[in-house]
């Protein structure tokens, strides 16, 4: 570590002989730099090596505590004098703290003793704990009881009382009948004004019980109201802090670029996305590194993050794999702060289906069946307009259908069907809606799979934090099932023929990938696995009946890896 600038670490191995890049790397879709590997590999040698924290990151089966993989960060760079070395990230804390010997500080502390985050968070803790002691109180459950008891025991009292007045008025009604025509007019009067005041009477009572039973139902909620108002006041201060805790520390937030602009993060979230920041912006590898690096002068090369331990739950995650910048939270923060620097094109303002033709395998008056090329999209994005669809509506313009029954990733290659004719799209679409297509896919897996066949059922949604990236969650996902089959064993990799039951953004890919699928990413997956020539992934396959036939028609592409 160099002694002029704490945390700037010279290379131990002699980097001569590497050239550097002539860009800064974008960081949302990159090739690490051998710089960046090197410097990675230091990081990871110390973080194997190190007795610094005591931090359980899943790779020792023998150590205790909760386990917690961690993405880091390594920023290759040059001070000064131009010498060159790299600075190294933890996202969020580390072992319950954010100030390490090895990596650079948070651009803001909370968890400083003497800061004002704990200690408002102690505050709001105890607010927290003073809920919760009233909500689980005797108190308040015997409360509730009595004014459930007192409801139910008034409203029997208005019943019996209701019960016995209809009676009485049956009564009365039968001595007016029995009476009517056997008394004089003046002695049927006489009875007739005894029989109302009767009903008065039984009126009135019912008023006096009514009343007695309001006023004793009300005074069981009132007791139980002033718990309740005591909870709602504890839980109004509760909000009313925690927005000016958030308002506070979004105001300790304010970024560098390599002009030396800053800019706070409210800022940049309100003029980039016109939202508030999410939880965490800025606690990412990613700002912490170029922050400290532009506080201290240091020219930024390349840039490269990985993730360290074991998989999560929910997000892919491999052991010393390479990763994107996360988009939900860094994106706008790191769009300010590469401000200055020459950085490396993004390629999803590239269009990939460049020079690239579009096999028609077959076509009929109701449908084009086309084998996709591999970093082609079905449809126009948002960048690019180049597809499958604007292709064929160029070629066909007078067509008057949504042409697109069903999508392929753009890094999938294969069979995609379109429809010529509204009819057509909307017979086909209702088999797929009703998972009576039979598909195939092949895909060659990076790693060796035992088992020859099964089912993987694990539920996705997205990443909100990192679209278009998916997530395994069983409270939110939605229901996604493979079934697979293997094919070979090729040296160190496994070609596979997926079957999907569902139709997932991304299923094959992650179910591939996850720790709780096959834990075994696809070839070339640059977002669950590693990146490569291409993904291999390929749609072969395809069955469904034709809208005009109504007969079985299938068709099949062998794959191209």
């Amino acid at each position: 570590m160099s002694k002029e600038i704490p945390y700037f670490h010279l290379f131990q191995e002699d980097t001569e002989q590497i050239s550097l890049p002539s860009r800064f790397t974008f960081p949302f879709c990159y090739e690490p730099h051998e710089l960046s590997k090197l410097a990675a590999q230091q990081v990871q040698d110390y973080l194997m090596n190190q007795q610094d924290f005591d931090h359980n990151f899943g790779l020792d089966p023998e150590q205790s505590g909760l386990i917690i993989g961690k993405m880091f960060g390594v920023l290759v760079l040059r001070d000064q004098q131009g010498q060159l070395g790299f600075l190294a990230a933890v996202s969020g804390k580390l072992a319950g703290t954010n100030r390490h010997n090895y990596f650079v500080p948070p651009i803001f502390d909370m968890l400083d003793p003497e800061g004002f985050f704990l200690k408002e968070e102690e505050i709001i803790n105890q607010i927290n704990r003073d809920i919760e002691k009233l909500q689980n109180s005797t108190a308040l459950k015997d409360l509730k009881t009595k004014l459930a008891s007192t409801r139910a025991q008034e409203e029997q009292a208005l019943a019996d009382m209701r019960a016995l007045h209809k009676k009485n008025k049956a009564e009365r009604k039968a001595i007016r009948n029995t009476h009517k025509e056997s008394l004089s007019v003046d002695e049927y009067k006489l009875i007739e004004e005894d029989l109302i005041k009767q009903s008065y009477r039984d009126q009135h009572h019912y008023d006096v019980q009514k009343e007695l039973s309001a006023k004793n139902i009300l005074q069981a909620e009132t007791e139980l109201n002033e718990i309740l108002n005591q909870i709602d006041l504890l839980k109004q201060e509760r909000k009313l802090r925690s927005s000016n805790l958030q308002n506070e520390l979004f105001d300790q937030y304010h970024f560098l670029n390599a002009n030396q602009q800053r800019k706070s993060v409210l800022d940049i979230f309100k003029d980039s996305k016109n939202i508030i920041p999410p939880a965490g912006a800025g606690e990412c590898a990613a700002p912490k590194l170029l922050q400290y690096a532009f506080e201290h002068n240091l020219k930024p090369i390349s840039m490269a993050e990985f993730w360290w331990g074991s998989s999560p739950n929910q997000e892919v995650r491999k052991h010393l794999n390479f990763y994107p910048a996360c988009r939900g939270k860094c994106e706008p923060i790191l769009e300010h702060m590469l401000q200055g620097l020459a950085v490396d094109p993004n390629p999803m303002l590239e269009n990939p289906a460049d020079g690239k033709e579009l096999e028609i395998i077959f076509e009929d008056e109701a449908i084009i069946v086309v084998n996709k090329p591999a970093e082609f999209l079905s449809v126009p994005g948002i960048n690019v307009q180049d597809s499958v669809q604007s292709r064929i509506m160029a070629k066909y313009p007078n067509l008057d259908s949504p042409l697109i029954i069903h999508r392929l990733d753009m890094s999938t290659s294969g069979i995609l069907v379109l429809a010529k004719t509204k009819e057509a799209h909307q017979f086909i679409q209702s088999q797929f809606i009703n998972h009576t297509v039979k598909k195939r896919y092949t895909a060659l897996l990076d790693g060796i799979i035992q088992q020859p066949e099964g089912l993987i059922d694990l539920p996705l949604r997205v990443d909100l934090d990192d679209r278009p990236r998916q997530v395994v969650c069983y409270e939110y996902g939605k229901p996604a099932q493979t079934e697979y089959k293997i094919v070979a064993i090729e040296g160190q990799h496994t070609r596979i023929h997926y079957f999907p039951l569902t139709g997932r953004t991304h299923q094959l890919r992650v179910h591939s990938a996850h720790a709780k699928g096959l834990n075994c990413a696809i070839i070339g997956d640059d977002l669950y696995g590693k990146r490569a020539n291409r993904l291999h992934l390929h749609a072969g396959y395809i069955q469904f009946i034709h809208p005009h036939s109504k007969a079985s028609v299938s068709f099949e592409v062998s794959d191209p890896f």
